[in-house]
């Protein structure tokens, strides 16, 4: 790995019931999150191939270790997305290289394929900041129940010196979706989009 990982940490989130109403079965979203050092920090570099191959290294990870928290096969994941939460020292550059040109392939590899676009976020910011993770069904975009997010946060991430990065999975889509459109069971999933 050359990514230089200082640790990993995996959040589930179960939702039972929202607005006094029971959700069955409930939804469930993981996120896995490495907090590496920046190989780049405090200068400007022109080749950021070194971020671009930690993200494809870091996407399979994190993915698996999301499917892993959801105790799902693979296949069973409906939403992903992915974030970057990079420290004072670095740049939002940092966070487009580790999550754009070659993280999609693992992910989706981890995850038994996908479609859909993987929606992301770029952040800077200090420990304990937090970092939205957008999620979107991964094989049809316009599946509206399952245009959601989560929030994470590390107390001691990012150090100036550091990025925080993210990849999220979901077994479900909100809880209780009631808005229209697309449902998941009506997806195609070949154009991405439907």
């Amino acid at each position: 790995m050359r990514a230089e990982i200082r640790k990993i940490v995996v959040f589930l989130e179960e939702v039972l019931s929202e607005a006094g109403r029971p959700v069955s079965p409930p939804t469930r979203r993981a996120a896995a999150v490495a907090v590496i050092s920046n190989p780049f920090a405090g200068q400007y570099v022109e080749d950021l191939s070194l971020l671009i191959d930690m993200g494809a290294e870091l996407g399979g990870l994190l993915a698996e270790k999301c499917v892993a928290a959801l105790g799902i096969a693979p296949a069973q994941a409906e939403s992903y997305g992915k974030a970057a939460l990079v420290g004072e020292d670095g740049e939002l550059e940092h966070a487009a290289a580790l999550l754009h040109p070659a993280m999609g392939k693992p992910v989706r590899a981890a995850l038994g394929g996908g479609a859909a676009l993987i929606p992301s976020s770029k952040a800077r910011g200090g420990p304990g900041e937090v970092l939205d993770i957008p999620l979107g069904h991964k094989d049809a975009a316009f599946v509206r129940s399952h245009f959601d997010g989560m929030r994470v946060r590390i107390n001691d991430a990012p150090r100036p010196g550091e990025i925080v990065v993210a990849v999220a999975v979901t077994d479900s889509g909100r809880p209780l979706p009631r808005v229209g459109g697309l449902t998941a069971d009506e997806v195609v999933g070949k154009d991405g989009l439907r």
